[in-house]
């Protein structure tokens, strides 16, 4: 489910979960005005509460952007798990079936995108850490499947393929693949420039379709 932003202001809040009235509003505000945008006091304006009732269920502000985090990567997890989808039908092609779908939640959801990334969160809540190793932990995975077609004596650490693709993948997502305002224009679309930069990554290091059976 993605949340659809409002910007016509504030929104009035007479009853239901106050948590979830908060963490909505701290979406919309992200959505409007970036993580850094928007103070504590005005979240709670947003949800249409006092500036003491987000005080129940937040220690402050950071905590609020840490519980949206929390669930963006949940997700971010469960999106990229369902494209990985244990490297079926080759890997070359889950790989970019990968690829596509972390730009597709960078643009659907880009203010979970922003608390997960660009909210300055430290990962030092161990449930928060929890989700973002198991996102990651596709990337890895994937990466050792595809390290493992090259000879022992000249296969690349799996960790440090998964941390390149992972930054390519971060900097076209966050330069051009965004869903809000700061989207920057490209010639061709960021899918074909995620799969050109992997493409020729990975045939750097002497991987390649042609040894799979499929095209990434």
């Amino acid at each position: 489910m993605s949340w659809k932003y409002r910007s016509d202001g504030p929104r009035g809040y007479h009853h239901g979960n106050l948590k979830e009235a908060l963490l909505r509003a701290a979406l919309e505000l992200i959505a409007k005005k970036g993580p850094a945008g928007f103070t504590f006091a005005e979240a709670a304006r947003w949800a249409g509460v006092s500036p003491a009732a987000p005080y129940r269920h937040f220690r402050d502000r950071d905590e609020l952007l840490a519980n949206l985090a929390l669930r963006g990567f949940e997700r971010f997890a469960t999106v990229l798990e369902q494209a990985w989808d244990n490297g079926r039908p080759q890997p070359f092609t889950a790989l970019d079936r990968l690829g596509k779908a972390y730009l597709e939640f960078a643009r659907t959801e880009p203010s979970y995108y922003s608390a997960m990334f660009e909210a300055g969160i430290p990962l030092d809540s161990a449930e928060l850490h929890e989700a973002g190793e198991r996102a990651f932990a596709v990337l890895h995975g994937a990466s050792e499947i595809l390290c493992a077609q090259v000879p022992p004596q000249s296969r690349p650490p799996a960790l440090m393929v998964a941390l390149h693709i992972w930054s390519i993948s971060h900097g076209i997502a966050s330069l051009f693949g965004r869903g809000d305002a700061a989207r920057r224009a490209l010639p061709i679309s960021p899918e074909e420039l995620l799969e050109a930069a992997v493409l020729v990554y990975l045939r750097g290091l002497g991987l390649s379709a042609a040894k799979g059976a499929g095209a990434i």
